[in-house]
């Protein structure tokens, strides 16, 4: 028997009966059938489930679990759900090394993938499983774009480690712990120790790191249910959250509830206020315009400083505070943060079905030393600040709110290397002194290729114990667990003749955060006479998808999109 599509609840979705109805369709309704679904389930909504399953990614290896409770939740809400892979990288164990380069570009090629696959295949729905750091912000690009009823399911954080009664995370405990060995504050048996017990299992890295960040704020933009952020990976209620994000899918495709209609100004408003009443990643000061790009929604570099002078710094957790992700999550999570906010938030729709004050409202504030009040605010402004000035006239980055009062306020010695590799060694090799300005340049979106993470160097440079002494600024990006006076995404970037293209060692460099200033102290006519001399040296990478990404790779100012 042919479907012909006769009734009111088969013509509302529209996309999948382009390749199930009709005469026409029959090959193509012959080749579903070898998958072995029964003819019962074609009139169904087809949901895709982009799963980001590896065995390689911490973060993700517990997602075989979550896909099984998306699956009762899909056939229970009264879809048929067909799985397929997405790829990840774990920056963790990319960090450092050649592999660095890949994991910015990957966030692109996550989205065009799950744009491919939706589209290709006229699913409904989707399901998005992702956690790390640039497949959240990947899906969600992709979801922005394609525009069909989506919902995001985070596999949650990792539980905190355990050492001779000391809870640990990963970034403070061992990237830092190099630095300290280094030093020679720790020996060997400690550091042998904190590698085996800092991860002890499944989930995100433990801080607010990036992806922890880019969970909280999914929720806050409202593409999760409430509580999917910080419920812990592998627990029953991040079992409870899949199944139920798989039944409400079909709710939304049958609503037709589309990402364009969440995702709007004024919700990516709430998701950056939450995201710097947490203290979150400067990484997403380069994911969360790059979502709104997607969008269709004008998201300017300004805004995040605008809403960090009037949003506080709420939560203090890692890597600059005490507080872990099981913390917050004990506190009531990212629905009691929203309950902080309520006075400052807009009232946007979720895909829960309830608005933004609705669930702020129904929320409960367990720790208020977690989660604190505004008068009790940890900091006055969030915890990320946007600086210009003549070293970076489109804009840098900063995390404040990982940065001691001592060096809000920094002038020091320009100490310059053209790669994060010349960088490490001499930091390594302990001729980075007090008083330094280390500058990293090369490492941004063309000319790194693909801006890595200045997360050994940085965390170097704090288990050292120079965090309190030394500054960092490169054109590259910063991992969400670095903390201290570290200053990334300098715009205009070396390899397109920014200011930074043309420091050299003892340059004095200011650096002022309360004055959203960053400033090479040489004059005017100087800088003009080395601007006219220097030429870009030749790319890194000459072949394969790092050489085409630098050539249609936009600036960190705007979010390092491709056009």
């Amino acid at each position: 028997m042919t479907p012909k599509g006769n009734n009111k609840e088969e013509d509302l979705f529209m996309r999948s009966r382009a390749i199930k109805q009709g005469l026409e369709r029959v090959p193509h309704r012959a080749l579903l059938y070898a998958t072995g679904i029964p003819k019962s389930e074609m009139k169904k909504p087809f949901i895709g489930v982009a799963t980001s399953f590896t065995d390689i990614i911490p973060g993700h290896i517990g997602m075989r679990d979550l896909e099984r409770f998306i699956e009762k939740g899909v056939h229970t809400g009264g879809g048929y759900p067909f799985f397929f892979g997405i790829p990840g990288i774990c920056d963790g164990i990319a960090m450092g090394h050649s592999g660095m380069h890949y994991s910015l570009p990957s966030r692109e090629l996550i989205a065009d993938m799950v744009e491919t696959i939706a589209q290709a295949h006229q699913l409904d729905g989707l399901v998005l499983l992702t956690n790390c750091d640039k497949i959240t912000p990947g899906m969600l690009m992709a979801a922005a774009r394609i525009n069909i009823p989506s919902i995001v399911v985070t596999a949650g954080p990792m539980i905190s480690g355990h050492l001779r009664g000391k809870r640990l995370s990963l970034v403070n405990d061992t990237f830092e712990a190099v630095g300290k060995y280094k030093k020679g504050l720790i020996k060997n048996d400690e550091l042998e120790a904190l590698e085996m017990c800092a991860c002890p299992g499944a989930g995100s890295c433990q801080g607010m790191y990036t992806a922890n960040t880019m969970a909280c704020v999914t929720e806050a933009l409202g593409m999760s249910l409430p509580r999917c952020a910080t419920a812990l990976a592998v627990s029953a209620d991040k079992r409870r959250i899949a199944f139920a994000s798989g039944e409400r899918i079909v709710k939304l495709v049958k609503k037709n509830i589309t990402p364009r209609k969440i995702m709007t100004l004024k919700a990516f408003e709430n998701a950056i206020m939450a995201d710097l009443a947490l203290g979150g990643s400067t990484n997403t000061v380069l994911h969360i315009p790059a979502i709104a790009h997607d969008a269709g929604v004008e998201l300017p570099l300004e805004a995040f400083d605008i809403l960090s002078k009037k949003t506080p710094h709420l939560a203090n957790m890692l890597p600059g505070g005490e507080h872990y992700l099981e913390d917050l999550e004990w506190a009531g999570g990212i629905p009691a943060l929203m309950k902080r906010l309520r006075g400052s938030l807009n009232n946007c729709m979720t895909v829960s079905g309830r608005s933004i004050f609705e669930i702020a409202d129904s929320a409960e504030i367990i720790n208020e030393n977690v989660i604190r009040p505004l008068s009790k605010a940890y900091h006055k402004e969030g915890g990320i600040a946007i600086l210009r000035g003549n070293l970076a006239p489109d804009g840098a980055v900063v995390k404040q709110s990982a940065v001691s009062k001592k060096m809000m306020k920094f002038e020091g010695s320009a100490k310059v290397f053209n790669s994060e590799e010349e960088g490490m060694k001499t930091i390594l090799n302990g001729k980075i002194k007090a008083g330094d300005v280390v500058v990293l340049r090369y490492e941004g979106p063309k000319g790194g290729p693909g801006m890595r993470e200045m997360l050994s160097p940085t965390a170097t440079i704090a288990g050292m114990g120079l965090s309190e002494s030394v500054a960092l600024i490169t054109d590259g990006r910063f991992s969400g667990g670095t903390r201290g006076p570290c200053i990334g995404h300098i715009s205009p970037e070396a390899m397109e003749g920014g200011i930074i293209a043309i420091i050299k060692n003892g340059d004095r460099i200011k650096i002022d955060i309360p004055g959203r200033r960053v400033d090479l102290l040489v004059s005017e006519k100087e800088i003009k006479e080395r601007l006219s001399k220097w030429k870009p040296p030749k790319p890194k990478i000459t072949k394969g998808y790092l050489s085409r990404y630098a050539r249609m790779v936009t600036s960190a100012g705007t979010g390092a999109v491709m056009k």
